[in-house]
């Protein structure tokens, strides 16, 4: 009798153990289909890629796929096609994002305005964005050819060229013309996010703004400035990291050409990848990437937590 009476009070000494267990558990059982997803489709091909970049992958050597060490990026410090593509990188990404931020700033100026269809011209605004980034590189690719397409027409007749030629072909220009294909398909990402704060900004600050005498420069600067930092701010660092790993547009445009003069890291990466079959010097130069953009991003967000904290 006695045993069984310890017995029962044993197991009811387990059962709050047992259900504090259940509820922690809980949660994760919920989300366990989303992070097993999350674990299959990301981070087991990151882990698979980042040990690439310490063996020698080759696809068209049956003796490659022993581990090397830290040789390619031994031997990535001495490519200086790696360091043109790095500089080529920052060129491509600076102009690609400053211009997209201005005319997606101004189209979000235009359209937070009411005016007779409006929603149409809203829909023609953000159409770029829905073009397969193929497709627009391609179509971009036509038009600066002078054979059948007008723009190199167009620049000849304006007195800017002193013939009608393909600038994808002219080291000197070459860059501009994925350039300008980025800045047509990736504005509608600002005008969207920008308009979207815009919306949300109360309009009796600017009423009152105006009574006080505030002229509309004085209002931008003073109220949809300061609202539209936030917004600024994120947007500008996710579209940075997407234009630095967006190789699309040069890949069909010039291929990196010529002579390396439109090549990015991203290019260069598909380039040892799918042309050169060389899969471990292609991790090792998408290693070298990750560590760069994810130390910009920190500085970002270090530089945005600063200035929160001044204010």
């Amino acid at each position: 009798m006695t045993n069984a009476v310890g017995t029962m009070r044993g197991h009811q000494s387990r059962k709050p153990w047992l259900k504090r267990l259940a509820s922690a558990s809980e949660p994760w059982l919920y989300s366990a289909p989303s992070l097993i997803l999350i674990v299959a489709v990301m981070l087991v091909p990151l882990v698979v890629g980042i040990s690439y970049a310490f063996r020698d992958i080759q696809l068209l050597n049956p003796f490659s796929g022993g581990f090397i060490g830290l040789q390619h990026f031994r031997d990535l410090a001495k490519d200086a096609a790696f360091y043109t593509a790095l500089k080529n990188t920052l060129w491509w990404t600076g102009a690609s994002v400053v211009l997209q931020f201005f005319f997606g700033l101004v189209l979000a100026l235009l359209l937070d305005k009411p005016f007779w269809g409006r929603g149409i011209v809203q829909a023609l605004v953000f159409l770029p964005w829905a073009v397969p980034s193929f497709l627009a590189g391609l179509n971009w690719a036509w038009l600066f050819n002078p054979v059948i397409g007008p723009i190199p027409h167009w620049l000849f007749a304006l007195g800017l060229m002193d013939q009608p030629d393909n600038i994808l072909s002219d080291p000197h220009y070459a860059m501009w013309g994925p350039i300008v294909a980025n800045v047509w398909w990736g504005i509608p990402f600002f005008a969207i996010t920008l308009l979207a704060a815009l919306q949300a900004i109360p309009r009796d600050l600017y009423e009152a703004a105006s009574i006080d005498g505030a002229n509309w420069f004085q209002r931008f600067w003073s109220i949809t400035l300061p609202f539209l930092a936030p917004t600024i701010a994120i947007t500008v660092l996710l579209r940075t990291v997407w234009i630095s790993n967006f190789a699309d547009l040069i890949v069909v445009m010039t291929g990196g050409g010529p002579a390396d003069r439109t090549q990015i890291v991203a290019s260069y990466i598909f380039t040892q990848a799918f042309k050169r079959l060389d899969f471990g010097y292609a991790s090792a130069i998408a290693l070298v990437l990750l560590v760069l953009l994810l130390a910009y991003s920190m500085l970002i967000v270090l530089l945005r937590q600063t200035l929160l904290n001044k204010d």
